[in-house]
């Protein structure tokens, strides 16, 4: 399957797909292991929290960043 197969089923379609998908690899006991970058990024953030320089926003400031 290429994206105009894809393209061509309805939005609704395209998302029982992909759960279908997700669900397929969600019950699999394969170890997927993260990559190294994960790692290097959660050890910034837990020090940015650690040492007070992080910033926190709620959700709806999230959602009013997008829309600008």
């Amino acid at each position: 399957m290429n994206i105009s197969e894809l393209k061509k089923m309805s939005k609704c379609e395209r998302l029982q797909a992909m759960e279908v998908l997700w669900d397929s690899l969600l019950y699999e006991n394969d170890d997927l292991e993260a990559p190294d970058w994960h790692e290097n990024i959660l050890q910034e953030r837990k020090e940015k929290i650690e040492s007070g320089n992080a910033k926190f926003i709620s959700l709806s400031e999230l959602k009013k960043s997008w829309q600008q």
